[in-house]
């Protein structure tokens, strides 16, 4: 071969080589920039999951957006009584607007900065589901910690039973309530699957929200995390709402588990199908409250005294039995014996189903069904 044939056969494999480790180098800063994105401060990519071990959704941790105290201040027009819509154990709760446009619910507590609070909040905020309110981000200055969440337009079920104007609110048939109700156990379902696993610790009617379509979302997941041992904050009357929710072995050793979540989620269900709050007398001339009334008599005839009137005759006995059954397990003073909460979805999708399927159009042309209005003629 020539020599000027063998130069140019020569820069030729140079210049193909050069051009091989140029793309391998561009290949592998693309790579890593990708997986730096991932995790980096301003927490713009979804959070990732993935199967652990035990079989439960293992949480990519992330990190939480966190705010100025600036931009929340002028989100609540400098948190003015006008912005504040209530009181939880965290502190006060205010709706604000962000600048981009987005309304919040921002809840504000007088408590010096700590690390472990941001720890918290990056493990809330990475968990996503639909019947999940989210935890968007958080603020530490000015000796406040502030948590900032999705703004939940139609507010908390209880306050569409009991609460204040609840008479001039949306009526809440049954199936509208077992759609609530199958929602808000999947929220909590998912809380018991992810790992590390997530006790609500504090479910209750007034933790479940409802947005403008009445889609369930459990609020407050991991509240007590923030809390510590100082358990309860607020009014006498807010503690004593809460104990009824708390299952016996809480009360009294204070352990909380998926069976004590449980329990609390079947005095969710009793307030859904009965209209008023558990702790309260199920009559005027009875002192006992309306969990006492059902662990004391838990035989259908008698629980379906404590229904609500307002369902009218839009429901069926069958499911109306079969829903007050899983009330029965939910509250059982037996931590052993109640359900997991992968069952109670279960039954109450299928409860749903049934129902749906039986009193949708009913009317003329049904007379198989028997409805809420005979309920007591056919128990006799």
């Amino acid at each position: 071969m020539s020599r000027p044939l063998a130069a140019i056969v020569g820069g030729a494999a140079g210049a193909v080589a050069f051009v091989g480790i140029v793309v391998v180098l561009i290949w592998y800063c693309l790579f890593h920039s990708r997986s730096a994105s991932r995790t980096s401060e301003t927490g713009s990519s979804e959070p990732s999951y993935q199967v652990g071990k035990s079989g439960g959704i293992e949480l990519s941790i992330r990190e939480a957006r966190r705010f100025s105290w600036e931009e929340l201040s002028a989100a609540t027009k400098n948190f003015s009584e006008q912005s504040l819509i209530g009181v939880g154990k965290f502190g006060e709760v205010y709706k604000g607007l962000l600048t981009e446009g987005v309304l919040v619910a921002i809840k504000k507590r007088p408590v010096a900065p700590t690390q472990e609070f941001v720890e918290e909040v990056r493990y809330l905020s990475s968990i996503q589901h639909r019947n999940i309110v989210t935890l968007l981000g958080y603020c530490q200055e000015k000796d406040q910690q502030i948590l900032v969440y999705e703004y939940v337009p139609n507010g908390s079920v209880s306050s569409h039973l009991y609460g204040p104007g609840h008479g001039s609110r949306e009526k809440l048939e049954f199936k509208h309530r077992l759609s609530i109700a199958l929602g808000a156990a999947k929220g909590l379902a998912h809380l018991h699957s992810i790992s590390p696993r997530l006790l609500h610790k504090d479910f209750k009617t007034s933790n479940v929200l409802v947005d403008e379509n009445f889609v369930a979302k459990v609020a407050d997941a991991g509240i007590r995390n923030f809390l510590g041992r100082s358990d309860v904050v607020g009014p006498s009357s807010q503690v004593e709402a809460d104990e009824v929710f708390l299952a016996p072995e809480v009360k009294e050793f204070r352990q909380f588990s998926e069976k004590s979540d449980v329990y609390s989620f079947g005095v969710f269900l009793l307030e859904l199908v009965c209209g008023q709050e558990a702790r309260e007398s199920y009559s005027p001339d009875s002192n006992q409250t309306l969990v006492e009334r059902v662990l004391n008599y838990n035989d259908f005839s008698t629980v379906s005294t404590m229904v609500d009137p307002r369902l009218g005759n839009r429901f069926t006995v069958e499911g109306m039995e079969e829903f007050v059954q899983l009330i029965v397990r939910c509250i059982d003073p037996s931590s052993e014996l109640r359900p997991g909460i992968s069952y109670v979805v279960s039954e109450l999708d299928g409860i749903l189903e049934k129902e749906m399927n039986l009193t949708t159009g009913m009317g003329e042309g049904t007379p198989t069904v028997t409805l809420g209005s005979q309920l007591f003629r056919a128990l006799k």
